[in-house]
């Protein structure tokens, strides 16, 4: 088990965490696990295993029942929820399997809502910089459109410079092919590995492909609420 408190070097960690929906037993049990800066870790399990639930804490869209979350050495017990949306906001990206753009924003604005909500950047700035972060994902002509006039990968494109555009230190990444075909998810999840590396930042990404998981730097396997080293039916070590 890990020691008690924020893991040294680590974007995230978690120490003995368990959680629990109301009326329902434990999704997890005792889970610890740390993501240090600039490494890229997926989860794979079963659906229903948990994979999903650990993200929610890891983003502080949960709490746990039991045990400590840290978010880049900030303890999330110890935050309310508008700290911890704040947190989230500053530190994390996310990348949902259903896109989750705003229909009645352009493409641009969606790239620019995280800094919007960030309050730390000046209107051109931030056009500035979602524009940068539309030409990195290959969609610098798009920025007028709206979502509905997009394929299904260029909207989780959109999704990805949403989640990079204010650079943030852990991108959390659920089932993020799950909703486009094979060679359009295999385009996408090339440009998300992409735009990680080149930012440097951190990602955790949760998916039913083994395929996938195999080309990032540690590959962990979620089973009935415990985190597990692929292949072990033990814990897994941080």
């Amino acid at each position: 088990m890990e020691q008690q408190g924020s893991v040294e070097g680590a974007v995230l960690s978690l120490t003995d965490v368990a959680f629990a929906y109301p009326g329902e037993g434990e999704v997890l049990h005792g889970v610890d696990f740390a993501l240090r800066a600039g490494e890229r870790v997926a989860i794979v399990g079963e659906s229903g295993s948990g994979k999903s639930t650990l993200l929610h804490l890891a983003a502080g869209l949960e709490a746990a029942a039991r045990g400590q979350v840290h978010l880049t050495g900030q303890a999330l017990a110890g935050l309310d929820e508008a700290a911890r949306t704040r947190l989230r906001r500053g530190r994390v990206g996310i990348v949902f399997q259903s896109f989750h753009l705003i229909p009645t924003l352009t493409v641009l604005e969606n790239v620019m809502l995280p800094l919007e909500l960030a309050t730390d950047f000046g209107a051109g700035e931030r056009r500035e910089r979602a524009a940068v972060q539309l030409e990195a994902v290959g969609l610098g002509d798009k920025g007028a459109r709206y979502p509905e006039a997009l394929s299904g990968g260029e909207q989780q494109r959109v999704a990805i410079a949403r989640a990079l555009v204010h650079e943030p230190a852990l991108i959390l990444a659920d089932e993020p092919t799950g909703n486009l075909d094979s060679r359009t998810g295999e385009t996408v999840f090339a440009l998300l590995l992409e735009q990680v590396r080149a930012t440097g930042c951190s990602l955790l990404l949760v998916t039913h492909s083994h395929e996938l998981a195999g080309r990032l730097d540690r590959v962990l396997t979620m089973r009935d609420g415990l985190l597990q080293s692929a292949g072990s039916t033990e814990a897994a070590p941080a």
